[in-house]
């Protein structure tokens, strides 16, 4: 990620926090919980819940601890904090069918982590966009600044600003995220929509922390695990898929490289591909007939409006 290395000392103004967690709910079939990325908001996670709804999965996406709060709060929130999140989405879960799930870059290890633990509850695994290591085309410019947050006390004002192109290829959406956060500060009220602007260095402590963690669990992982990786990924390169891959214990596991999308490949241009992979991925393993339900000319019909 392109970003501004902005310090700062004033206490962020607390606003409501605006609900943003959705359940849709199926009657029978499998069920997908999803994991929105660090920063992020379950709204990048939101086509791929209406596309596994249509097809008869019931979906859950919690609101990861502490996002929406303003930032002061965030920034001091453990990785477990967020792992619980998730954790207790699927521990509330009322059924006994299948559960797959899915994450976006952080999201992708915290699904991990729950897979891991619950080997013979989670039929399948889906990380998108996995994140081990910031070395996407365009973070170069401000890896050098990382050593301030991971060994100084800067870390606790130090914020990294995100600038374009956001992780989004998709030069509409992009435009749209650049109006949002081209004059923000670090009271932005629209976290609920577009994520935080600001990045705070703590958080890349805390991302540290979670992957020295994932780093181990990796081998003991033996459910079937996909991942999904932008070839032109901004923020974190295919190495990231790669390094799962090659450590973890599954007999079915699989990468799928998009040719067309940045880092947040749940809403740039290739959102339909990922979601059909994901699901041929879940269908497979489920002997579902999911694949052939895609000619149903009224799914079909639904798809093209989303």
């Amino acid at each position: 990620m392109s970003v501004k290395f902005v310090f700062n000392l004033k206490k962020s103004v607390k606003s409501p926090v605006i609900e943003t967690s959705f359940y849709l709910k199926s009657q029978g079939g499998p069920t997908l919980i999803l994991s929105h990325g660090l920063t992020g908001t379950p709204r990048e996670m939101k086509f791929l819940g209406n596309f596994f709804h249509m097809r008869g999965y019931s979906v859950v996406c919690p609101r990861l601890a502490n996002h929406g709060e303003p930032i002061d709060i965030l920034k001091y929130t453990k990785w477990e904090a967020f792992y619980e999140s998730i954790r207790k989405a699927f521990l509330e879960l009322d059924t006994e069918g299948p559960v797959h799930v899915a994450g976006l870059s952080m999201g992708a290890l915290l699904v991990l982590l729950l897979a891991e633990e619950f080997p013979k509850r989670i039929a399948g695994v889906s990380c998108l966009s996995p994140t081990l290591f910031y070395d996407g085309w365009n973070v170069s410019r401000s890896r050098f600044l990382l050593p301030l947050a991971y060994y100084t006390p800067i870390r606790h004002v130090a914020y990294y600003k995100e600038e374009p192109p956001y992780g989004i290829k998709n030069e509409k959406n992009r435009r749209w995220v650049h109006k949002a956060y081209e004059k923000a500060d670090l009271n932005f009220r629209e976290v609920d929509k577009y994520g935080y602007p600001y990045f705070p260095a703590t958080l890349f402590c805390e991302l540290r922390r979670l992957i020295k963690h994932i780093k181990k669990v990796l081998p003991h992982i033996t459910v079937p695990v996909q991942m999904l990786q932008a070839e032109e990924d901004d923020m974190t390169s295919v190495k990231n898929s790669q390094f799962i891959y090659e450590r973890i214990s599954s007999t079915v596991k699989e990468i799928v490289m998009l040719h067309n999308s940045y880092h947040v490949i749940t809403a740039d241009q290739e959102r339909k591909t990922v979601a059909l992979k994901m699901e041929l991925f879940f269908s497979r393993l489920q002997n579902l007939s999911g694949v052939q339900a895609i000619e149903s000319p009224t799914l079909v019909k639904k798809m093209a409006a989303l």
